[in-house]
């Protein structure tokens, strides 16, 4: 029925099937039906049977499925689509016959997929690389068509029929095919549901284009989804607007001037952090134990982040080169571990000690003899980390 017509949103059928599928959802098959099933690209209808919720529509071994909320007992059923869902993908597909066949008039761009998602609609175009002049003039070229209301007709021909008419793309069917037609524009194969008019798509808007796999996905809307997103980026740009303290026009002046004052203000804070960090080096190395051939920290932090303790234990050691620090940060129920050596001291080997380490927190490092790092879980306090660490220390070979 929805061949036969598209804007159908009502019809009377009666049940001829019954069943449950694998995954426990129940069904019933009519004989005649206006739900749309999925194919092709786009989604299923929704809608009610007798007032019990259609969520999902399918063809399975060549029936209808009508996918139910919960079970029905009625053989008679009164059956009412989702029109706003329906309307909405005839809208979308439409909206993408127009615009593949721009493309493909004005550069020569073939469209291999298309796919209708529940916000917007993308295709695959048969080219890497897309600029905003292409992109503006295909647009233009697929609003023109629309505000000239041209019929959208649909043909059931013989394959031999369909080979007089010039076709976007090649048939995937060989009998009982299904032409949608915008007379001298575009003569495609398609099984979906489309308006009678052109005009009836309202307005086609590209918002964003990217590289997959050596093709260009071109994300779009068309009909209601234009005024939707227009009204959400208004919405989006009423709250900048207030936020920068500044009207629409002036907004990426605004917002350029605040991320520079940001950057400088980072470098700033950079710097600072990197001197406190210098000082908390100088404060620790008072503190150090003198070892044999070398000076040894052990510190344990709360909460210190990996980077900053990396950052620590290489300004030490590049304060002393004769220093060895080992720290620790307990954060929550994780622990982490950062040590290094100074230059000078060539005695220890710190990764070959934190290869019997890491298993005893059930976890993971790595790095070199000078310095490693690496976290697991919390199964030892950090002193007692840090206590055992210092014991796997050991002279090396020949280093």
């Amino acid at each position: 029925m929805f061949y036969e017509d598209a804007d159908i949103q009502t019809f009377t059928a009666h049940v001829v099937e019954k069943g449950m599928d694998e995954e426990g959802r129940k069904f019933v098959v009519l004989d005649r039906t206006a739900f749309y099933p999925e194919g092709g690209g786009q989604p299923y209808d929704t809608g009610t049977l007798n007032g019990v919720r259609v969520i999902d529509v399918q063809i399975m071994d060549g029936v209808i499925r009508h996918y139910l909320e919960r079970e029905m007992e009625d053989e008679k059923v009164n059956g009412r689509i989702d029109w706003n869902r329906r309307y909405d993908h005839m809208q979308q597909h439409a909206g993408q016959h127009i615009l593949s066949a721009a493309f493909e008039e004005l550069f020569g761009l073939r469209t291999t997929s298309f796919h209708l998602g529940e916000k917007t609609v993308t295709i695959d175009l048969d080219t890497d690389s897309l600029t905003d002049e292409i992109l503006q003039q295909a647009e233009e070229k697929a609003n023109d068509i629309i505000l000239e209301n041209r019929p959208i007709e649909t043909e059931w021909v013989t394959l031999e029929e369909a080979s007089r008419y010039p076709l976007r793309k090649e048939l995937a069917v060989t009998g009982d095919i299904r032409l949608v037609i915008i007379p001298e524009f575009d003569y495609n194969g398609c099984g979906g549901t489309h308006p009678r008019h052109t005009g009836e798509v309202m307005a086609i808007k590209l918002l964003k284009w990217e590289r997959q796999r050596k093709q260009a996905r071109l994300e779009f809307v068309c009909g209601g989804r234009v005024l939707k997103q227009l009204g959400e980026k208004q919405t989006v740009i009423r709250e900048l607007s207030r936020l920068l303290n500044s009207p629409q026009e002036k907004m990426i002046e605004a917002a350029s001037q605040l991320l520079e004052e940001k950057k400088v203000l980072q470098i700033a804070l950079d710097e600072m952090q990197e001197q406190l960090l210098a000082h908390e080096a100088n404060t620790l190395l008072q503190k150090a134990v003198h070892k044999e051939g070398y000076k040894l920290i052990v510190k344990v932090f709360q909460n210190r982040s990996i980077q900053e303790l990396q950052k620590l234990a290489r300004l030490t050691t590049e304060s002393n080169m004769a220093v060895v620090v080992i720290f620790v940060a307990e954060q929550e129920d994780k622990l982490q571990l950062t040590a290094a050596r100074g230059k000078e001291v060539n005695e220890v080997d710190l990764k070959k000690a934190a290869a019997s380490i890491f298993p005893l927190i059930e976890g993971k490092g790595g790095g070199q003899p000078h310095f490693i790092q690496g976290g697991g879980q919390r199964t030892m306090s950090g002193e007692e980390l840090a206590k055992v660490f210092v014991e796997s220390l050991s002279p090396t070979s020949g280093c």
